[in-house]
């Protein structure tokens, strides 16, 4: 009886967690906003002798409604260079999270107060340290009271070898389940919350992260020391139940939203291509290679992508050529490009709205890898959509503007703050009390 009555709770509430957020790629665990935003919170990497030089976060206009449209509305400074890269919105938006992949710092910043400045309120320190030796804090994913944060690196060898952390959403230490030995590597973490299914990918550690680009690619030995898996796991016990060989450094992961659809896309950077994690009949899953992104002679590098909210449209961004390609995938197993289009001569993140009309652009990659002199464009772009044509409506030179580099967005927005700016409550759950690190 008392099993019954723990399963019975499990399905209430995973009914009763909102299953939408504002943009279609975060985490299902978020609270839904579906309107117009106000503000694109941009993660920008400092440039020596470019305004301060240090990291910050950037607030931008983006309600055409108001005076501030496609202008910079602030931008806090985190205090030095600590190649600050992605970042998430804490389950009840209060926080934004974003971390450096250098020296593994994490900034917290309070964006309820006044969504449009946000305050850096809590660096965490500790990170390695806590986490039992992990590098390189990657993806930030809510999921209810706490932080899940994939690792790309160890503080052992600056390798591959790394794992997931979580954090509650006061910035305590919970646990460290370190990725299984016959898939050492990890990027990106994603949930399926009604399918109980988590996804990672795999990238590389910082010993090659942090080197320059053609020195990287003309080193044999170091090439060698990518990943090339992905890993379905049971995603509330965090137990690995499947590893799938995906070739060339897979990176982002977006799982299709309607609840019909069970499966995934994923693109690998090194070999350009686009892979799709479809679940079978059993309830097991296969990744299946459904298209070449580009011509992989040329190593375009697909970076960033992002499925619209109706499963319709995925947007995939190359670096390299500096070009964004929409595939149909309508049809998930046999995408077809619909546009391809240059946006620069590099770009990286691509982040759209939920209603599927605005599009927005970013440049910066990694600060080594980058490309230099008139090429190292560093801009944010935005677009509206119409199913057929990006259309430019506005764009910002961070260069000219001394901001630096500008890397991962997210969006902002007003009245979902109004009326919810008490203080957060503090956690009454027994799973927040910290715990020792798993594995090693």
């Amino acid at each position: 009886m008392a099993d019954r009555l723990l399963l019975l709770a499990s399905l209430l509430f995973c009914f009763a967690v909102p299953t939408r957020a504002d943009e279609p790629c975060q985490s299902p665990y978020l609270p839904k906003v579906t309107g117009q935003e106000d503000f694109v919170y941009v993660f920008t990497l400092g440039v020596e002798g470019m305004g301060d030089g240090s990291d910050k976060l950037v607030t931008v206009g983006a309600n055409p409604s108001r005076p501030d449209y496609g202008k910079v509305v602030s931008s806090v400074s985190v205090g030095g260079r600590h190649e600050v890269h992605h970042g998430g919105f804490t389950d009840d938006r209060r926080e934004l999270w974003m971390g450096g992949l250098d020296d593994s710092l994490i900034f917290v910043f309070d964006v309820a107060t006044d969504p449009a400045q946000p305050k850096l309120v809590k660096t965490i320190t500790t990170f390695t340290k806590d986490s039992g030796g992990v590098v390189g804090p990657h993806t930030f994913y809510a999921i209810p009271g706490r932080m899940l944060i994939s690792g790309l690196s160890n503080a052992k060898d600056n390798g591959g070898k790394t794992a997931l952390v979580e954090y509650s959403n006061q910035g305590r230490f919970v646990r460290t389940i370190w990725m299984p030995e016959a898939a050492p590597y990890g990027y990106d973490v994603r949930v399926s919350a009604n399918l109980n299914r988590m996804l990672t990918s795999s990238f590389a550690g910082r010993a090659n992260y942090m080197r320059k680009l053609p020195d990287l690619m003309g080193d044999a030995e170091a090439m060698k020391h990518f990943g090339n898996t992905m890993i379905v796991w049971d995603y509330h016990a965090r137990k690995p139940l499947q590893t799938f060989t995906v070739p060339g450094a897979p990176l982002e992961i977006r799982w299709a939203l309607a609840p019909q659809h069970y499966f995934a896309f994923s693109s690998s950077a090194l070999t350009s291509k686009l892979w799709g994690v479809f679940r079978k009949d059993d309830g097991t899953f296969e990744a299946v290679e459904v298209a070449t992104i580009g011509d992989p002679s040329k190593v375009p590098l697909p970076v960033d992508i992002s499925l619209s909210a109706d499963d319709h449209f995925l947007f995939v961004d190359s670096f390299m050529d500096g070009t964004v390609r929409v595939f149909d995938v309508s049809q998930p197993r046999t995408p077809t490009v619909v546009l391809e289009q240059k946006i620069g001569s590099q770009v990286n993140m691509v982040s759209q709205s939920w209603d599927g009309r605005r599009v927005y652009f970013t440049s910066s990659l990694l600060a080594n890898w980058d490309k230099t002199g008139a090429e190292d464009e560093q801009f944010l772009k935005a677009f509206n959509w119409d199913g057929k044509t990006l259309t430019p409506v506005f764009s910002i030179d961070f260069k000219a503007a001394k901001l630096g580099r500008p890397h991962q967005m997210n969006f902002g927005s007003i009245d979902f703050y109004r009326g919810r700016v008490a203080a957060r409550p503090s956690p009454a759950s027994p799973q927040d009390v910290p715990q020792a690190a798993e594995g090693g």
